[in-house]
């Protein structure tokens, strides 16, 4: 037979409890497990060769090409499919912008590379703490073709629901690494091209800079910027000037910025 979508109207069913729980970091943590909101995404997800562990849509929801293949989609992947009501749903999706579907999905971690080609780069940031901009960090990744992404140290979580949806779906399709500081540091010492820091007491612009390939572009968390232990591992200090009287930018706006220079005049994207 094949299967059906299960209705669900009870805010204390134990299956929307569970998907609940995955609001806290210490759920993600234990179960593995992640939250991702909307048909957009979930498509992404889909074409990234993502599957759901769970589907969740509103009763009535599912009347459009691209919603009935995502449900589709998931009941042929044997996930468990929820069809809730809109009491329901409203416990389960963002109080902003709320969608009428989401997805649970599994968390993906890959290993420091072993192996990296000359044209690559990837991106370290050590300690990171806003959700939002590690989002759109990690959709800038994707966009620029940078490699991958490695949190350093005590970082914020890129699948909490802030940080996945400002991804806009990139997260399921940029490799993710986390790892101490001491890890990392070791690991560096067998990067064969620069290692690129942002500091404010650096002299060379970062538009003017040489970048020998392959590049790996280290970022310090908002405020603090890079400790002096990571300042140390860089082959190469950057900054970007300020006209105004600031001076420093976001860091997200900041990275975007570094990465576009990188790759376009060492990795010519």
């Amino acid at each position: 037979m094949t299967p059906e979508p299960r209705v669900i109207t009870s805010l204390t069913n134990d299956r929307i409890k569970a998907i609940r729980a995955l609001e806290m970091r210490k759920e993600r943590k234990e179960t593995g497990l992640f939250v991702a909101e909307g048909p957009s995404i979930l498509m992404t997800a889909r074409d990234a060769g993502f599957a759901p562990t769970s589907l969740v849509y509103q009763a009535g929801s599912s009347n459009t090409p691209a919603s009935r293949a995502l449900v589709g989609w998931a009941l042929a992947a044997g996930a468990d499919v929820l069809e809730v009501s809109e009491a329901v749903l409203a416990k389960l999706a963002s109080k902003e912008n709320p969608q009428a579907m989401l997805g649970v999905f599994r968390q993906r971690w890959v290993n420091l590379p072993e192996r990296v080609g000359n044209d690559e780069c990837w991106l370290a940031l050590e300690e990171i703490r806003d959700p939002g901009n590690l989002g759109t960090i990690i959709r800038t990744v994707d966009a620029v073709g940078a490699k991958g992404i490695i949190l350093i140290g005590n970082s914020c979580d890129p699948y909490s629901r802030e940080a996945v949806r400002a991804t806009m779906g990139s997260v399921f399709g940029v490799p993710l690494v986390r790892v101490s500081r001491e890890v990392f540091l070791q690991w560096r010492s067998s990067w064969r091209g620069d290692v690129v820091g942002t500091h404010l007491d650096a002299c060379e612009d970062f538009r003017h800079a040489g970048y020998r390939g392959p590049v790996l572009l280290v970022m310090g968390s908002e405020g603090p910027g890079l400790s002096d232990s990571l300042t140390r591992a860089c082959s190469k200090l950057i900054k970007i000037p300020m006209a105004g009287k600031l001076d420093s930018l976001n860091l997200a706006v900041a990275t975007a910025l570094t990465l576009y220079q990188i790759r376009g005049s060492a990795l010519k994207i």
